[in-house]
């Protein structure tokens, strides 16, 4: 990309792709670039046979005769380089094929006119150099190709114009230089053609490339907003979107789904005895242990509040959440992280409400949830923290 800035700060008619950035273009130009070559190939056949069968209707045999051999020249020499361009080949090859294949045409379409003399001798060695002119126009390749094809195209026809015993050799050498200029000025806009095309494929180069850190910027900014960015786990915002996508998207109704309520006992007392700063490595560390008690990747925990977290257990039945319950109180408690001043022991414990819901068309709904999971959480906080209380009868009325 610094290669692409570079090019595309300087003037226009000064970019040149070398290396990296010219393989990338010929990537890009070769199926456009043969289809045009193929394309090519077949109308000068299809113009030569037909010009071939007008002079057969039209001439006497006479004059059509000496036209036949060097005519049969021109279709082999297009055919085999229609099928060389059917799939890519490596520069060089590439290159002598087209270059050898519009040579032939181009002495074919020459030695037609100079076979049958006359009034065919140089009108056939300018259509030779019309059909010059049309392949460095349209063939979007390399400029040295081009100007080989110019240049090939100017040594026949001034060969044959000095050998034209109807012109003198100054004639012959006046009308190479005049058709000279013109086939100059053709290369010269062949290669502003081919400029203005690599300026193109540059500008689509960085254009993709600020499109992917945009959208690389997007998905960081995306990151951030359903991240709690001290802890490294998702947001509130973002566990309730999981959570409503959840119970939306799987319309299975014994397929269960449950929510873990947990709340660091004490925490307000912790970070009034030790700082913020030992609180803050608190949740971290409790946000950690929970995210590596969860049963695998469609388990998700998030930041609810301030020392409050959420589990979502997807496909989980009440069993199956009261396990994964008890693992993180128990992992919690045995890390021993220290909370002096807490009511149960010195260390950092943690209460766990416990919600599970099947979607059987009862009416529950993912808030029912939710605000279950918060009720199980008081109940456990009234009958003396660190233990996992499940939703009942009892926690049903702590929510009314």
């Amino acid at each position: 990309m610094q290669e692409v800035e570079r090019q595309l700060g300087g003037r226009t008619r000064d970019i040149h792709l070398d290396g990296e950035l010219a393989y990338l273009f010929r990537e890009r130009s070769w199926p456009q670039a043969s289809k045009i070559i193929r394309a090519w190939m077949v109308w000068v056949i299809v113009l030569d046979v037909l010009t071939l069968s007008l002079n057969a209707v039209l001439l006497s045999i006479e004059t059509v005769e000496p036209m036949l051999l060097p005519a049969s020249i021109l279709p082999p020499a297009a055919i085999v380089t229609a099928i060389a361009f059917r799939k890519p080949l490596s520069p060089w090859q590439q290159g002598a094929f087209l270059i050898s294949g519009v040579f032939l045409i181009l002495l074919s379409v020459a030695l037609v006119g100079v076979n049958t003399g006359g009034e065919f001798y140089e009108r056939h060695l300018t259509i030779m150099l019309f059909v010059a002119v049309t392949a460095i126009v349209i063939f979007p390749v390399p400029l040295s190709w081009s100007i080989t094809i110019g240049a090939y195209a100017l040594g026949i026809y001034l060969v044959f114009q000095l050998r034209n015993p109807d012109i003198g050799v100054g004639s012959a050498i006046a009308g190479t230089l005049f058709f000279t200029s013109g086939v100059a000025a053709t290369v010269v806009a062949r290669r502003t053609a081919t400029i203005l095309a690599q300026k193109t494929f540059l500008l689509e180069l960085r254009d993709r490339n600020r499109l992917a850190d945009l959208t690389d910027a997007n998905a960081r900014l995306e990151l951030l907003a359903r991240t709690d960015p001290l802890t490294g786990v998702a947001n509130r915002r973002s566990m309730m979107d999981a959570l409503q996508r959840c119970w939306n998207d799987d319309h299975s109704p014994n397929n269960g789904v449950a929510m873990l309520m947990c709340d660091i006992d004490d925490f307000k007392k912790l970070n009034d005895n030790l700082g913020h700063s030992e609180g803050d490595r608190c949740l971290v560390k409790v946000a950690g242990i929970i995210q590596s008690s969860m049963r695998d990747e469609r388990d998700q925990v998030a930041r609810y509040g301030g020392e409050e977290f959420l589990v979502l257990l997807p496909g989980a039945h009440e069993e199956a959440a009261r396990a994964v319950a008890e693992t993180i109180r128990g992992r919690v408690e045995a890390a021993s992280l220290p909370n002096p001043t807490s009511h149960v022991i010195p260390y950092i414990t943690v209460s766990i409400g416990v919600a599970t819901a099947t979607r059987d068309g009862a009416g529950a709904s993912a808030e029912d949830l939710q605000r279950q999971a918060d009720a199980a959480l008081y109940l456990a906080k009234k009958r003396g923290r660190n233990c996992v209380v499940s939703y009942g009868a009892e926690a049903e009325q702590a929510l009314k």
